[in-house]
């Protein structure tokens, strides 16, 4: 599949485009299921991988900080509580479980053989703010589904390797603006530094930890980190947060990849002066800077052959991925004294921008600085950027990603008997912890469809009979390792 499809709406695309999509599913809603269209034999797991799924999926959506909408970040008394929810889960599955000093949730079966490598299962329990209840959440929660069916068909105690499953702490990175702070520590790759960050309280990840009786220190940090000899690969189940699978008719979708990501933070100081009694000859005003940078940014993300050109930078290749991958969002903006009749004298505003290409997202990092630079300076303002976030972007494993695809399929076959179309394979814009994890062992994806491609918004859904679809998936995969 196309690496565009996950970066675009599709009133947009091209015609070839969409005669490629046509050509890749024969009929674009032949996977949307009824009761009365699926089988009722045994092997379904219907009140497990369904009813009990989605009614937890509920209870869970409904662990949040705030009054009227989902928030659950890191650390947060939320946060404990869904992951007390999320453990006894865990144990009804059959189960050890235990949480280690960054707060991540581990439940893990040893099967036949407790010193072969262990294959991770695994996504988030935290959320952004006004979240949608599945993103993170069914990852968890349907690889339990299917653990508990091995466990209550007393095949569990089979599998050659140890199965475990991780509910990652800290993936958004909401409250500390640094994301992957579970799953990075798991796989050595989260840096010291990364304790002492603050929160916009001053609380650092440290404190927050201690405050919930987790003693974390620059030793036990590395401790934490798995021997990747230990550990046979990592594999994650997550909603698309896109429109391919809905707009294919496919439940189900294997990842090839995942785009890399820089998250930057632009603070600019200016003159801070009375709204009323200085010229606007004279100012010094960061806010109409920073307006010109964020204008600037849109410019060069929607035409970087634009802004680009083929040296040292970027090469053609890398052009040529940008125009099709590349997106850049600012998603945070504060001002200081924040106040209507004072010019600011700081502005603070937050960039994320992600491409398949590691090599063109640098690129645009490097012309992106150049520009804002020369902007500031023409305006008399100082300007900072600082990179708080950079994770390249990561290949799925081959072997992970076809076994996932036939468990897939074997899925849907199972619910809708014989079908014709293949597994879509489709790139992921969106950042996981897959992406952390790669550092440690390979990685495999396999995407849920959700309706409208809506995600990060209480808007969010997933259909219950995907999230049966889903289940069975994972069932069908662990199946492989009995």
């Amino acid at each position: 599949m196309n690496t565009l499809y996950s970066f675009v709406q599709f009133k947009y695309l091209p015609l070839s485009l969409l005669l490629l999509l046509l050509s890749t599913s024969s009929s674009a809603s032949a996977y949307i299921f009824s009761d009365g269209e699926i089988s009722s034999r045994n092997d379904l797991f219907r009140e497990i991988l369904r009813d009990e799924a989605v009614a937890r999926l509920n209870e869970l959506g409904k662990v949040s900080d705030a009054d009227g909408y989902l928030e659950r970040t890191f650390m947060s008394p939320a946060s404990l509580r869904a992951g007390n929810l999320i453990r006894g889960w865990m144990e009804d599955a059959g189960l050890r479980t235990w949480v280690d000093q960054l707060g991540n949730l581990h439940g893990r079966v040893e099967g036949m053989n407790a010193s072969a490598e262990a294959l991770l299962i695994g996504s988030h329990l935290d959320t952004v703010v006004d979240a949608g209840i599945f993103d993170g959440s069914l990852g968890i929660i349907s690889a339990l589904s299917a653990l508990k069916v091995l466990n209550v068909n007393g095949t569990m105690g089979k599998l050659r390797r140890p199965i475990e499953v991780i509910a990652f702490s800290d993936e958004e990175g909401v409250r500390f603006h640094s994301t992957f702070l579970g799953s990075a520590a798991l796989a050595g790759v989260l840096p010291l530094t990364a304790l002492q960050i603050s929160d916009k309280s001053g609380v650092t990840v440290q404190d927050a930890l201690k405050e919930n009786s987790l003693e974390i220190t620059e030793e036990n940090l590395l401790q934490l980190k798995y021997d990747p000899g230990s550990v046979w690969g990592y594999v994650e189940v997550h909603i698309e947060q896109g429109p391919v699978l809905e707009w294919l008719g496919f439940p189900l979708g294997v990842v090839k990849g995942i785009a890399g990501q820089t998250r930057l933070k632009v603070t600019v100081r200016g003159s801070q002066g009375h709204a009323g009694t200085v010229p606007m000859s004279m100012r010094q005003d960061p806010m109409v800077a920073a307006a010109e940078l964020i204008v600037l940014l849109e410019s060069i993300c929607k035409n970087p052959k634009d802004f680009l050109s083929y040296d040292g930078h970027c090469n053609d290749i890398s052009l040529e991925s940008l125009s099709s991958s590349l997106v850049c969002t600012v998603g945070e903006i504060s001002t200081w004294p924040s106040a209507s009749n004072v010019i600011p004298g700081q502005v603070t505003f937050t960039v994320d921008l992600r491409a398949i290409d590691d090599m063109g997202r640098e690129a645009v990092i490097y012309e992106l600085s150049n520009q804002m630079y020369k902007i500031c300076e023409r305006r008399s303002v100082s300007c900072i950027i600082d990179r708080k976030h950079d994770a390249n972007a990561v290949v799925c494993d081959s072997e992970l990603s076809s076994q996932l695809k036939s468990a897939a399929y074997s899925a849907l076959r199972k619910m809708a008997g014989d079908i014709q179309d293949k597994t879509p394979a489709l790139m992921s814009g969106a950042g996981h912890d897959a992406m952390a994890m790669s550092h440690l062992t390979k990685v495999g994806m396999l995407f849920v469809r959700c309706r409208g491609g809506v995600s990060h918004s209480p808007a969010e859904h997933v259909l219950d009979e995907d999230v049966w679809a889903t289940g069975l998936a994972i069932l069908a995969f662990l199946e492989t390792q009995l």
